[in-house]
C-alpha cells in the first residue's frame, strides 16, 4: 500500500483492475484506492504476473503493508506470502480475494444477525427515504449483489446500499443508471441526508469509517486540543458587492461571478497585505508566506475536503470563478489530485449559502488562522434622513494565539473590510 497523499496513513482498496495470473507493466493501474482526500489508482511497480492479490475490495490496510504480489510466472512467492500471511489474516486478508470482493455491508453490520431469505420473508414496506425500496431483492450470485464494477464504485462514494435497489440491468444487474437515478432521488429530498439509508428494522447499524472521516477526525481533534484560538466577529456593508455583481453580469456571461468568488478575491487580497496571517505555525518557528494559496473548505457525501487555489491574490475574480467551481466538483467526485488540496497558507468556509448567520470553523494546521462566512442579510440600520435596509455579511476569524495577537486580527479585518464595501479596489 502506497502513500497516495502526503497525509495518508492507510487506504481502502475500493477496486481492483487487474485479475490474479494477469499480465502488468510498470506504471500500469493494478486497483483503486481511497485515501484520506480522494480515490486514486494503485500502479505497478514492476512489470511481471499478478500472482496473488491480499486484500479484498472494500478491506483497509495501513501504508507499508503488502496488497498484492507481482513476480515472474513460475518465481516461487510462497515466502512472501508467508511472511504477509498473519497481517492478511487478523483483517481477513488471508481468504480467497473471489470471497472477500465486494462486501459492502458485511463489515458495517457484522453484529447483527444475517436477514433471512427473501425468498421465504416477505420484503417491508418501503420507507420514506428517498432510495427505492425493492419489493424483491436484486438477484444474487454467491451471497453477493449483482451490480457492475462502476454501479458498486459510484454507489460507496454516495452512500447508496446496493442491496435496497431494484437492478435494471440484464438479469436484475444493478447498473450506472440505477445509481444515478436513487442518487437523484435522494438529491431530490430536502429532509434526507445524501448518505443516511433506508430503516433496516434493526435497532441501529454500524458503518466503518471512510479514509476521508478518519482524517477529518484525527486532524480536527489535533487542532482545537493544543490550539489556543480565539475568535475575531465583524459586520460587512455588502450592498455595494451585490451593485458590483449586478454591473458585472450586464457584461455578459463571461463577467458573473458570486459572492463567494468575490470574498475569496478580497480576503486574498487582503493576505498579501497581512502575512504575519498567511502563515504557518511550526512549533519551534513560525513560517510567513510571501505567496497566498488559499483553501476552500468544499462539503462532499464523506466529508470536508480544502482544495486549494494558488495565488489567488494575483488572479482576475472570474477566473478565480472558474478554478473554484471546477475544484468544487472534483472535490465531490472525489477526484482532486493531491497537490491540488495541499499547500494552502490560510482557509476560508462559507455555510452561507445553508442559512447560518455565524458559526466558528475550526483551524487546519499548520495554517494560523481561518475565516468562517455566514449568510448575507437584509438589515435596517440608521441614516442621515432616518432609517435605511443595508445587505450585511458576518463573518468570523479564528486565530491561532500562539501566531496571531488580536490586534493583529482586528488590523486584517479592517483591511478586509475596506476591500469588500469598496470592491472596485479589487478590480484595479
Amino acid at each position: 500500500m502506497e502513500a497516495l497523499s502526503p497525509t495518508m496513513e492507510e487506504g481502502r482498496l475500493v477496486k481492483w483492475l487487474k485479475n490474479e495470473g494477469d499480465a502488468v507493466k510498470s506504471g500500469e493501474p493494478l486497483a483503486e484506492v481511497e485515501t484520506d482526500k480522494a480515490i486514486m489508482e494503485l500502479v505497478a511497480r514492476g512489470d511481471g504476473v499478478l500472482r496473488k492479490r491480499l486484500v479484498g475490495e472494500n478491506e483497509s490496510r495501513p501504508v507499508g503493508q503488502l496488497v498484492a504480489v507481482i513476480a515472474a510466472p513460475d518465481e516461487n512467492i510462497d515466502a512472501l506470502i508467508a511472511e504477509a500471511a498473519p497481517a492478511g489474516a487478523a483483517a481477513g486478508g488471508a481468504k480467497p480475494a473471489e470471497q472477500v470482493a465486494a462486501k459492502t455491508h458485511e463489515s458495517a453490520a457484522s453484529a447483527a444477525p444475517p436477514p433471512p431469505p427473501p425468498a421465504t420473508t416477505p420484503a417491508a414496506p418501503p420507507a420514506p427515504a428517498p432510495q427505492p425500496v425493492p419489493q424483491q431483492a436484486p438477484s444474487t450470485n454467491g451471497g453477493q449483489v449483482r451490480s457492475s464494477p462502476l454501479a458498486r464504485r459510484l454507489a460507496s462514494e454516495r452512500g447508496l446500499d446496493l442491496s435496497r435497489l431494484q437492478g435494471s440491468g440484464p438479469g436484475g444487474r444493478i447498473i450506472k443508471r440505477d445509481i444515478e437515478s436513487a442518487a437523484s432521488a435522494t438529491a431530490a429530498a430536502p429532509a434526507a441526508r445524501p448518505t443516511m439509508r433506508a430503516p433496516s428494522g434493526a435497532d441501529y447499524e454500524d458503518v466503518a469509517l471512510t479514509q476521508i472521516r478518519k482524517t477529518i477526525a484525527k486532524r480536527l481533534s489535533e487542532s482545537i486540543g493544543p490550539i489556543p484560538t480565539f475568535y475575531l466577529t465583524v459586520d460587512y456593508d455588502l450592498s455595494p458587492v451585490t451593485e458590483m455583481r449586478a454591473a458585472m453580469a450586464e457584461l455578459g456571461d463571461d463577467f458573473k461571478v458570486s459572492v463567494n468568488d468575490i470574498l475569496i478575491k478580497a480576503v486574498a487580497t487582503a493576505l498579501s497585505d497581512h502575512p504575519e496571517v498567511n502563515a504557518h505555525w511550526l512549533g519551534d518557528r513560525i513560517r510567513y508566506y510571501n505567496r497566498v494559496h488559499l483553501g476552500m473548505a468544499v462539503a462532499t457525501n464523506d466529508g470536508l475536503i480544502v482544495p486549494v487555489i494558488f495565488d489567488a491574490d494575483q488572479k482576475r475574480m472570474r477566473d478565480i470563478s472558474a478554478e473554484a467551481k471546477e475544484l468544487a466538483k472534483r472535490a465531490r467526485e472525489r477526484k482532486l489530485k493531491p497537490e491540488e488540496y495541499t499547500g494552502s497558507t490560510f482557509s476560508i468556509s462559507n455555510l452561507g449559502m445553508f442559512g447560518i448567520d455565524q458559526f466558528t470553523a475550526i483551524i487546519n494546521p499548520p495554517e494560523v488562522g481561518i475565516l468562517a462566512v455566514g449568510t448575507a442579510a437584509d438589515v435596517v440600520v440608521p441614516a442621515a434622513d432616518g432609517f435605511k435596509v443595508e445587505k450585511r455579511l458576518r463573518v468570523t476569524m479564528s486565530c491561532d494565539h500562539r501566531a496571531v495577537d488580536g490586534a493583529v486580527g482586528a488590523e486584517f479585518l479592517r483591511t478586509l473590510r475596506r476591500l469588500i464595501e469598496n470592491p472596485l479596489m479589487l478590480v484595479f
